[in-house]
């Protein structure tokens, strides 16, 4: 069986005619299966991209993509809610649900379950499963025992995130706002500034977290190459990877060919080093580290 292989939902602030365009791209020329769209990280941000999503939707599903339509990690106004709440009314796509209260709306109804919802057991998939998930991402923490575990007792597609930063914390404030000296309502959305995040150093001037907004990231790019197949070997059917200011396109035939035993990891590797140099890459999660860690 083929794996599937997805574009998770941008999770940065870029320019909305950049975005359409990089949709557009994605549509036409890249190899992934299934692509996630929609606001995961700030309110604020959906109104620019909202002229151009219907037919950035209808473009990706002309290029043989699954679309689904992801939803906010955190909801903090009633505009928020309602716009959730009559969501499954006003779109015929697969819905994301990051948040529980989104996904307790989507009961009966199939639906995903994204990464930002804690599965840590196999209760919680069972549970999730009897509501009518049909796939749950699970979150970036896991070792490779518990991903195998819940491969084990799962009766719906499990995804794992394979590339990019991952998300660690999401917050009521905006961190950066706060770093350019202003406030979350009047933040002139200053977030456009850092394609990939905005870096945090230590004390010591050392990278140590990216800052997206209101979301606290790795600093570290997740990359789980090495990892392939022995996700694939304990169940993993699908597999994410996090779009950043890069050649997507490239990145994601990359992990395809290796997937497909068209090209060998360690090529693979050597492929993605080149292409990404904002961060170091990191595995630890995936191997009980630390997660900035990488084993090889």
């Amino acid at each position: 069986m083929t794996e599937t292989l997805s574009l998770g939902p941008l999770l940065f602030h870029w320019d909305a005619e950049k975005k359409r365009d990089f949709y557009f791209r994605i549509a036409d020329e890249s190899c992934f299966d299934t692509v996630y769209v929609g606001e995961v990280v700030c309110s604020k941000r959906a109104p620019f991209f909202a002229p151009y999503l219907t037919e950035v939707v209808e473009r990706l599903q002309r290029g043989g993509k699954q679309v689904i339509l992801s939803t906010l990690a955190l909801i903090m106004s009633e505009p928020e809610m309602e716009h959730v709440i009559n969501l499954p009314e006003t779109t015929d796509l697969l819905i994301e649900a990051n948040d529980i209260g989104t996904a307790a709306l989507l009961t009966g109804r199939p639906h995903v379950i994204g990464p930002f919802v804690n599965v840590y057991n196999e209760g919680t998939l069972e549970y999730l499963a009897n509501q009518g998930a049909v796939r749950v991402s699970l979150p970036w923490e896991l070792p490779s025992e518990s991903l195998a575990a819940l491969a084990k007792s799962a009766t719906v597609e499990l995804e794992v995130q394979i590339f990019g930063r991952m998300a660690l914390a999401i917050s009521a404030r905006c961190y950066h706002a706060r770093a350019h000296g202003l406030h979350k309502s009047k933040c002139q959305f200053v977030c456009a500034e850092d394609a990939n995040g905005m870096s945090v150093e230590t004390l010591d001037g050392e990278d140590f977290l990216s800052v997206n907004g209101c979301q606290t990231l790795s600093h570290t790019v997740c990359n789980l190459m090495d990892e392939l197949e022995s996700l694939r070997e304990i169940g993993i059917q699908a597999f994410r990877i996090s779009p950043h200011a890069i050649d997507m396109v490239a990145i994601g035939q990359t992990f395809r060919d290796v997937l497909d035993g068209e090209t060998s990891a360690a090529e693979g590797q050597r492929k993605l080093a080149d292409s990404v140099h904002f961060a170091p890459f990191s595995n630890g999660f995936y191997h009980g580290e630390d997660g900035a860690a990488y084993v090889s």
